[in-house]
């Protein structure tokens, strides 16, 4: 019997070739788009959506196909062979899960972008070739690979940002572009340098890190390449990017941005940062201003990201920034969850990356779709007095399940994800579990009260008020919100459906130098 890490016989029933086509048919779809008439709007959506289930239909396949975590080759050929770059694609657990969360979010943001008329070609055809960059970097096993996926979903989401967004877009599109290219920048240099050190020829990500990198050389690359992940991933104080851009872009670029893209930064900190240089997290053997380590660094950082993004979410008056912030605080928790370096508080940062993606979706589709493209207002204040509870009932239902999911309700994937994490902290750090749980606290705080100024407030008749009934919520829109749901309430129901493939991808020989590292 294979053990649960080894690559996979091409022999294998349980082999997951098929995978590499979530790249395929997303990027393939792309010219296709672009060469219908400019007139077939309705055309463009349909294709988009079928493209979208196609990628998430063999997701589906792919991950009931393999079910033991193990890390399985999808492709393996030569690319520039006088260097040792190969096209290597391959999952494992941890992919698979974000590989899930990919295609449920491209669907149901397609769905949430049934209005679009604008340019809908040329808007879906961004945006596939943005979720197609997606699956590349989960899928990808080679370092250069990685980043050439990593770049070209960067690009998508500018452009997705600066022709359909709405407030400040061009700000909020070249300040994402710029603080992920300087990220993209450090990654580099620490993928170049590891290439560079371990002279193997190869940047298989299987290889490198069995490599022992010298420890003096691993202090300086792991919180190079973690912090450049980690930009993306909203840390803390590099975390502006994410609130401007959330509510500069268009619902579906929003809920890919908090869905999966946020988690390409964290997926990155994981399985490339702390796979290579796990020394990196050892003890430095001093202290500075308290600190004793990258990883004590890091640790606080994620850990002011929580609190901090939960107050600033607490008093902003525009909705769309409440969400925005909350993204911030809840992506504290996935890095706090890694720094943790304890079984249960990994598996709880990798299910937080989930939940919040199906969640921060779902919480953008309402603020951005149901509500702003109905009311032409994000202000708390004036939607305090339009009563959405009765105009949009099906909107104010939503909005109050998603909230309460992303603050822990037990039944939702939240609950199950953020109480992981804490008993991580609390086993690492203590007295940061107490502080994390305060930033839960704020977060009940500030959801409530978003939902009760925009849902529930005092209705008014004043001339802010909606003088005409508010078109219906659609049949895409409903059946979008269900699709998010009712991955948070399966998970939340049954979250062993994705444990049982994290735990032992987390245990691999991949992670072996982050087990075995000084004093863990």
């Amino acid at each position: 019997m294979r053990a649960p890490w080894q690559l996979a016989d091409p022999n294998d029933p349980g082999n997951l070739t098929m995978l590499a086509w979530t790249i395929y048919i997303s990027f393939l779809a792309v010219p296709v788009l672009l060469l219908l008439p400019k007139t077939s709007s309705r055309a463009a959506r349909v294709f988009a959506l079928l493209a979208a289930a196609a990628g998430f239909a063999v997701t589906l396949w792919g991950f009931a196909q393999q079910q033991s975590g193990a890390l399985v080759t999808v492709a393996r050929i030569p690319w520039v062979p006088s260097l040792g770059f190969e096209y290597h694609l391959a999952a494992d657990g941890v992919s698979m899960t974000l590989l899930l969360l990919t295609g449920i979010v491209a669907i149901s943001g397609v769905l949430f972008s049934w209005n679009i008329e604008h340019r809908t070609r040329e808007f879906f055809a961004f945006y596939l070739a943005l979720i197609g960059g997606v699956y590349g970097v989960f899928l990808s096993f080679d370092l250069l690979l990685l980043f050439v996926f990593y770049e070209i979903a960067i690009i998508p989401k500018y452009f997705l940002i600066a022709i359909w967004g709405s407030t400040r877009r061009e700000y909020a599109a070249m300040k994402l572009a710029l603080y992920s290219f300087v990220g993209s920048a450090m990654v580099l240099v620490g993928l170049i340098a590891a290439y560079v050190v371990a002279g193997t020829r190869t940047m298989d990500l299987v290889q490198l890190s069995q490599f022992p990198f010298p420890a003096h050389f691993q202090m300086w690359a792991f919180p190079l390449v973690f912090l450049g992940f980690g930009i993306l991933a909203g840390l803390w104080p590099f975390h502006t990017w994410a609130p401007t851009g959330h509510v500069a872009a268009p619902t579906a670029a929003s809920m890919l941005l908090a869905g999966v893209v946020m988690k390409l930064g964290a997926y990155g900190c994981l399985r490339v940062a702390m796979t290579l240089f796990p020394r990196g997290l050892d003890a430095w053997g001093f202290h500075v201003l308290g600190f004793g380590s990258w990883r004590d660094v890091f640790a606080v950082l994620a850990l002011i990201g929580i609190v901090y993004g939960a107050m600033v979410a607490l008093v902003q008056r525009d909705f769309k920034f409440v969400i925005g912030y909350s993204s911030v605080s809840h992506m504290g928790f996935v890095l706090l969850g890694l720094m943790t370096l304890q079984q249960v508080g990994l598996d709880g940062a990798v299910l937080q990356m989930f939940s919040h993606g199906v969640l921060a979706g779902l919480l953008f589709a309402v603020v951005g779709r149901m509500v702003y493209d109905r009311t032409h207002t994000r202000d708390l204040s004036e939607l305090e007095r339009m009563d959405l509870s009765k105009a949009l009932p099906f909107a104010a239902v939503t909005f109050v399940l998603a909230g309460m999911a992303s603050v822990g309700l037990p039944g939702f994937s939240g609950f199950v994800a953020e109480l992981q994490v804490l008993i991580g902290t609390w086993r690492a750090f203590p007295s940061f579990a107490i502080v994390a749980g305060l930033g839960i606290v704020i977060g009940i705080a500030y959801t409530w009260r978003a939902m009760q100024k925009a849902f529930f407030g005092a209705p008014s008749h004043s001339a802010s008020a909606p003088t005409a009934p508010l078109p219906p919520i659609s049949l895409a829109e409903r059946i979008g919100a269900v699709i998010l749901l009712c991955a948070s309430v399966i998970i939340g129901l049954y979250p062993q459906l994705l444990l049982r493939v994290i735990g032992p991808a987390l245990h691999s020989p991949l992670f072996d130098g982050l087990w075995k590292g000084s004093g863990r």
